[in-house]
């Protein structure tokens, strides 16, 4: 039966499947930041997060033989990428704002900003 972990797994894929996913969330940390570093709108994240997820279903499917036309599995791989995505990208937008208009704005977290009093 196909899942996400198999009977047949031995250490290696698991330590193989935890790196798959450490350069999945990576892609998608540094794809929302390449977003905001352009000025460039969310709704762009959200198109490349789309594509993302296609080319984790691919990894699963060659690497593993997992399903590569699951809708349930894509949508958790999206779902998941487009978390990270959406940090990156904030993290990023906050930083801009706060370093090119630093007499406008402060930081006032990790994801936001605020206007200075």
């Amino acid at each position: 039966m196909q899942g996400l972990f198999f009977e047949t797994d031995t250490g290696a894929r698991y330590v193989l499947r935890f790196l798959v996913l450490m350069i999945g969330l990576w892609t998608a940390w540094r794809t929302g930041r390449a977003v905001a570093e352009g000025w460039k709108e969310l709704p762009l994240v959200v198109g490349y997060v789309l594509l993302l997820g296609v080319l984790m279903r691919f990894l699963h499917f060659s690497l593993f033989q997992g399903p590569f036309l699951s809708l349930g599995y894509y949508l958790i791989d999206v779902v998941l990428l487009l978390v990270v995505a959406i940090a990156g990208f904030r993290q990023r937008r906050t930083s801009q704002m706060v370093e090119n208009y630093y007499w406008l704005y402060d930081r006032s977290s990790m994801f936001s900003w605020k206007k200075k009093n």
